[in-house]
């Protein structure tokens, strides 16, 4: 090991011994850090060329991920950064002496690693430390973008497709629980955004979800809304729908009934099975010893005649304080259908997504009085810390 590494090493120890954190200036060690981040990468890079992954019998981006224990973006960067700071001396220097971060110099060798080889020498270095120093990490990648633009927009159009080719959706269960990651391009991003914050704001006054449980309800409403449609391409002859099971026992909700089921084999709540049976279609399927014996057909627990007739006396939802528009609902029973209320005007009201949820899974009543309905929270038994010696509330 190298005299200088092994002194680095014992002042950085050091440092950790004796330092008092209490008064570090996180600014000055964020900036040693940095420096040092710079010097691995140059190091890294000045590896790749003499072959050191060869002798791994590894890629590059390999060797660098299984040295540095990186993951394979932050191995391409640091290979990228110290390939590029060659031919930046002005922004190596500013990265060592702390007057740049090593996000903002990673961005700017990011911006001369994709231009066109007759353009890269025509960096104004400066131009670049200077935004470096005064734009946040995001406003610096946001210039990097418009530069290119202008510049090199075959680079920039080249970067669009690669992106897009990065693209992926992942959908896996877990717990009952469904699990969501991916990526998007651009335009796809956008639409997806735009259309989530159509549906995320609040839904009234007794709206007390967190902005990213809004979110996630936005999508699923987004998706509600488009198989509600009946415009989604047809699978074996039938539109895209959840398929529930469940028997009269367990749409009431009775002690000792056998958990319903989506399509998919997966437990659900009686509660959810009584909020979809309130504008649901509903086969009849009489079974005997586990054989299917007779098929109904097919009704709709609130008819299209119904509905409309709601459509035309309300506005919006009726959940306290939500404007969200009748067209944004479904219908619901203030005496629930799965109990035997009656699919009749005095017996609906249009509430939106949250709020239909809120009546059903959440425990909230829904009561018909003379000026209208009233909703009814369910009893909350909550915890409020206490003083030393402080008796508990009753």
């Amino acid at each position: 090991m190298p005299d200088e590494l092994q002194a680095l090493e014992d002042a950085a120890r050091d440092f950790k011994r004796d330092a008092d954190l209490d008064f570090v200036d996180p600014k000055r060690l964020a900036a040693v850090i940095d420096g040092l981040h710079g010097t691995l990468s140059t190091v890294l890079f000045q590896g790749k060329r003499r072959g050191d992954h060869l002798l791994a019998g590894k890629t590059p981006c390999g060797w660098v991920m299984q040295t540095c224990s990186l993951t394979p973006g932050a191995a391409s960067e640091r290979l990228r950064v110290g390939e590029q700071l060659e031919a930046m001396p002005e922004v190596a220097q500013a990265l060592s002496s702390g007057e740049i971060g090593y996000q903002s110099t990673a961005v700017i060798c990011n911006f001369r690693s994709k231009l066109r080889e007759d353009l890269r020498q025509n960096i104004d270095e400066g131009f670049w430390i200077e935004h470096a120093r005064e734009s946040s990490v995001r406003d610096l990648s946001w210039l990097e973008q418009n530069v290119r633009y202008l510049v090199d927009p075959d680079s920039f159009d080249h970067q669009v497709e690669e992106d897009w080719e990065k693209r992926f959706l992942s959908i896996s269960e877990s717990g009952g629980m469904f699990h969501i990651s991916g990526v998007l391009d651009r335009m796809g991003g956008a639409a997806l955004e735009v259309a989530i914050e159509s549906f995320s704001k609040r839904a009234g006054t007794a709206d007390g979800r967190t902005p990213k449980q809004r979110r996630a309800d936005a999508l699923v409403e987004v998706v509600n809304r488009a198989m509600d449609k009946g415009t989604l391409p047809r699978r074996n002859g039938v539109r895209p729908h959840i398929s529930v099971s469940t028997t009269i026992e367990g749409l009431k909700g009775e002690l000792g009934a056998a958990a319903s089921q989506l399509g998919n084999g997966m437990p659900i709540s009686s509660k959810t099975v009584q909020r979809l049976a309130c504008d649901g279609t509903l086969h009849r399927i009489l079974k005997a010893d586990s054989a299917v014996v007779d098929v109904g057909w097919a009704t709709r627990s609130v008819s299209p005649s119904q509905w409309r007739a709601l459509k035309a006396r309300h506005r919006t939802c009726s959940g306290p304080g939500c404007d969200r528009p009748v067209s944004m609902t479904s219908p619901h029973h203030i005496e629930f259908w799965a109990r035997g209320g009656r699919s009749d005007l005095p017996n609906l009201v249009p509430l939106c997504y949250y709020h239909h949820r809120l009546v059903h899974e959440g425990g909230w009543q829904v009561i018909r009085t003379a000026g209208g309905v009233r909703f009814v929270a369910p009893e909350r038994v909550f915890m409020r810390r206490r003083r030393w010696g402080e008796r508990r509330a009753a």
